[in-house]
C-alpha cells in the first residue's frame, strides 16, 4: 500500500490538510502504522489548473518531511512524487529510495541517470497531456494499447539510460484532465489490467477519490472511499501489485480479504 502524503496548499482532496511539514510527517507515520509500505511526499499538484511549482519551494516542502519521516525511524519506503531532477536529487539524499514521476522522464530526461546512480526505484506514469498543456479530451482508438505501448517505450528509455529493469514501476495514469482519459476509458483500462501486467512490472494504481468515481457514483470527493475500494479490489484481481491510496487502513483490511478469498 502506497499511504499519499501531500504537502500542497491545492491538491485535488487533502490540499493544505499536511501543508505544513511536521503535521504532514506525522500523517505519514500514522499511514505506515495503518500499514502503508510506501509513502509518497509529494510537494506540487497535478490537478488541472495547478499552478506550477518551482524546484527550490518543491524542495523546500517535501525535503523536511522526507527527514523527518526518516528520523522517526518510519519503516515503509519514502517515495518522492516528483518531475524535477534537482528535486529528486535531494531527495534522494536524504533517504528517499523511490521517485514516482508522472511524467516517465519525459519533463527531465536526465533523472533516469540520477535514479540508477542512487540505485533507487521509479515509477513511470502514463500522462497524455504534460503538465501546464491544455488537457481537451484525447482521442483513443483503444485506450489500454495506447498505454501498453507508452509504458513499454518508457520502460525501454529508463533502461537504455541505466535503470536496472527491476528497479522500474508502472503506472497506467488513472484520471481526467492531464491523465487524458474519460470515465468510459479508466473503466476499460481497469478492466483489462492483465494486458498491462503482462509488460513484467509491477504495477501502481492510483484510482483513490479521482474525478471518474464521481462520475459512476455521483459522490463529492470527500466520500468516494467505497468506490476507490471497488476499483483497487478490482485491480488486485488483475494483477496489480501497488495501491496509491488516501485511505490506507481500509484498503488494507479490503485487499488482505480479497487476497484471502482469491487464494483459498
Amino acid at each position: 500500500m502506497m499511504g499519499v502524503v501531500n504537502v500542497t496548499p491545492d491538491s485535488f482532496s487533502d490540499g493544505g490538510r499536511y501543508f505544513d511539514p511536521r503535521q504532514a510527517a506525522v500523517h505519514g507515520l500514522e499511514l505506515a502504522a495503518q500499514g502503508a509500505g510506501i509513502l509518497d511526499v509529494g510537494g506540487e499538484s497535478t490537478r488541472p489548473g495547478a499552478d506550477p511549482v518551482q524546484a527550490e519551494e518543491e524542495s523546500r516542502r517535501v525535503v523536511p518531511v522526507i527527514e523527518a519521516l526518516v528520523s522517526a525511524g518510519v519503516g515503509a519506503q519514502i517515495s518522492v512524487d516528483t518531475m524535477k531532477a534537482s528535486v529528486a536529487q535531494r531527495a534522494l539524499a536524504v533517504g528517499a529510495t523511490l521517485v514516482n514521476d508522472v511524467t516517465a522522464l519525459r519533463a527531465a530526461p536526465e533523472l533516469a541517470e540520477i535514479v540508477a546512480a542512487a540505485g533507487a526505484d521509479i515509477c513511470l506514469m502514463h500522462m497524455r497531456h504534460m503538465p501546464g498543456e491544455p488537457t481537451g479530451r484525447a482521442r483513443y482508438e483503444d485506450v489500454v494499447s495506447e498505454v501498453k505501448s507508452f509504458l513499454e517505450e518508457r520502460l525501454a528509455f529508463a533502461v537504455a539510460h541505466g535503470v536496472a529493469e527491476e528497479r522500474v514501476i508502472l503506472d497506467p495514469g488513472f484520471g481526467g484532465g492531464s491523465f487524458g482519459k474519460s470515465t468510459a476509458e479508466n473503466l476499460e483500462l481497469l478492466r483489462r489490467l492483465p494486458e498491462l501486467t503482462a509488460i513484467g512490472r509491477p504495477l501502481l494504481v492510483g484510482t483513490s477519490r479521482k474525478g471518474f468515481l464521481g462520475e459512476v457514483t455521483g459522490r463529492a470527493v470527500s466520500d468516494r472511499l467505497a468506490a476507490t475500494i471497488a476499483t483497487n479490489v478490482i485491480a488486485y484481481a488483475g494483477g496489480a501489485t501497488i495501491f496509491r491510496v488516501h485511505d490506507v487502513a481500509a484498503h488494507c483490511d479490503a485487499l488482505r480479504t480479497t487476497a484471502a478469498a482469491l487464494a483459498g
